[in-house]
Formats: structure tokens, C-alpha cells, sequence
């Protein structure tokens, strides 16, 4: 009120024909509800004879959205957290849409070098020309799970390799709306079960 929100409201109405938002609104007995509003101003010709309102009580679906976006941001904090993995999600056409702490370490890329390209782009040339990148997205999007070790390359050229793993990830629907990938770096865990195994040949 001391903002002079409802005069606002009313003169927003009056000149643009609708006056639309969400807000904390007073009941009588002094508690507070979450409210979508809408004003209409109503015409007897062009005489402006008063307003229409709407309004509805939607503090149960605020709190489910407060709700969701706090788990959404522990989730996006938990993974930027991650630095031994490489966490990022996929369009369905396997365009980069975000990109964890984990996959710039191991990978060597800050997310602004990678969102919106092409995934295919940590493969060696010769897995791309095999098409080993849509090969992973079409198995993933067919049985639910792609998961396969191989090897990556970092920014800088060089070469590990990766043990990943790929998810389709769909809505209620069944639509799919992208992939999350993980990827690890198991060079030294690789080179550690040749060289057991050179050793059991040898023995």
C-alpha cells in the first residue's frame, strides 16, 4: 500500500485494458495468501465505469514452486560440486546445454567454449567418422542407457580414456527432452589392469 501498488494497478488496467500479477494479498483475520490477479477495467461507452477483478488463491502451487526451484538449485549446486566426474546434459540432438566444474577439469573446456555445441566434438576422428557419438544417442534414447569406455579428447588434443555413461531423460509424457552424460577419467585405472594383466601373461 505504501508503494501505492493498488493505484498502480488500477491506472495499469485503464490504460492498457489489463492489469496482470502475483502477489501477497491480506484475508480479514490478518493472514497472508499468495494471489494471482487480474483487473479488467469495464466501459459504458467510453466512460469507464469500474474494474472486474479476479482473484485466486495459489499459495499451495507458490509453496510447489518454491519448492521445486530450491531442489532444482541444491541440484545444480550439488553437481557443480562434482570434480572428478564430468556432468552435463544433452539436447535430443546432443548439443551441450550446461556444463559442471568436473567436465571443465577433465575435459579442459569452460562451459561458455562448449553450450550449444555439438557433443561429438570430445570424440577422436576416427569414432566420429564410425559414428560412434549418434550411436550413443540413439541406443540411449532406444533402451533408456548407453554406456561404454573408450577414448576422449581434452581441449588441449591429448587423450584419455573415458568410461561414460548416457541417460535419455523424458517427461511424464514419454517425450524426449535431451540426455545427461557422465563421464569419467579411467586412463590410470585402464593402465593399472594392463599392466596387472601383462604380469599374471608374463607369470
Amino acid at each position: 500500500q505504501a508503494r501505492g501498488v493498488p493505484a498502480k494497478a488500477l491506472l495499469t488496467a485503464r490504460a492498457e485494458g489489463k492489469f496482470e500479477c502475483e502477489g501477497w494479498r491480506v484475508r480479514k483475520d490478518g493472514s497472508r495468501f499468495w494471489a494471482s490477479v487480474v483487473i479488467d477495467p469495464v466501459f459504458d461507452g467510453a466512460e469507464l465505469i469500474g474494474f472486474a477483478k479476479i482473484t485466486r488463491d495459489i499459495t499451495e502451487q507458490k509453496a510447489a514452486r518454491d519448492a521445486l526451484h530450491a531442489s532444482e538449485q541444491h541440484f545444480r549446486l550439488l553437481v557443480q560440486g562434482v570434480v572428478d566426474y564430468a556432468i552435463y546434459m544433452l539436447s535430443p540432438r546432443g548439443e551441450v546445454s550446461n556444463w559442471n566444474s568436473g567436465a571443465q577439469r577433465i575435459k579442459g573446456y569452460e562451459a561458455s567454449e562448449v553450450v550449444g555445441s555439438h557433443f561429438s566434438r570430445f570424440y577422436t576422428e576416427p569414432d566420429r567418422q564410425a559414428g560412434m557419438p549418434a550411436r550413443a544417442l540413439a541406443t540411449a534414447a532406444e533402451v533408456g542407457k548407453y554406456e561404454a569406455e573408450g577414448w576422449r579428447v581434452r581441449k588441449d588434443g591429448s587423450r584419455f580414456w573415458a568410461h561414460v555413461v548416457v541417460d535419455a531423460i523424458r517427461d511424464e509424457s514419454g517425450a524426449l527432452l535431451g540426455f545427461a552424460k557422465i563421464t569419467r577419467d579411467v586412463t590410470e585405472q585402464r593402465a593399472a589392469a594392463q599392466s596387472l594383466e601383462q604380469t599374471r601373461a608374463a607369470l
